[in-house]
């Protein structure tokens, strides 16, 4: 089973883009981390009619990041990446890669990896529940490319 989760958008003015998607478009606050370390902030939103999937699944929603020193983006930069939920991500990224498709950034955490669209797009797959526990080849697998 998958399951659609949030497009991710990086924003280069953090109270202007909540004053647009909130204030304007209506979109509704339902969380937010900073993260010290890496130096940035993200910033869920969900359509006001999405409350009760969002409380059951975290689904679907905007996610929008602020990265404390990048303000522009330039070439569609600003646009992050889908991401999806996953019931085993070992299976389905050697599904994948059965199928062609390079795994940019393999799971080896068990939780999370990244590939891309024929155009580009990058696309988050994320673990259903606790991640996995560490296995091989995902361990030991580099990167490839960007994501």
């Amino acid at each position: 089973m998958m399951e659609y989760l949030h497009t991710m958008v990086r924003v280069g003015n953090l109270e202007a883009a909540l004053d647009f998607y909130c204030n304007k478009m209506g979109l509704v606050e339902v969380r937010r981390s900073e993260n010290e370390k890496g130096r940035f902030t993200l910033v869920f939103l969900i359509a006001p009619g999405d409350r009760a999937r969002f409380s059951e699944t975290n689904a679907p929603a905007l996610e929008l990041t602020y990265n404390w020193d990048e303000h522009d983006y330039t070439g569609g930069r600003n646009f992050g990446h889908l991401a999806y939920r996953v019931d085993d991500i070992y299976a389905y990224c050697k599904e994948l890669m059965e199928k062609g498709v390079t795994i940019n950034r393999p799971p080896r955490d068990g939780r999370m990896a990244f590939i891309k669209s024929p155009d580009g797009i990058s696309v988050e797959l994320l673990q259903r529940g606790d991640a996995l526990p560490a296995a091989e080849p995902w361990l030991s697998m580099p990167n490839t490319g960007t994501w």
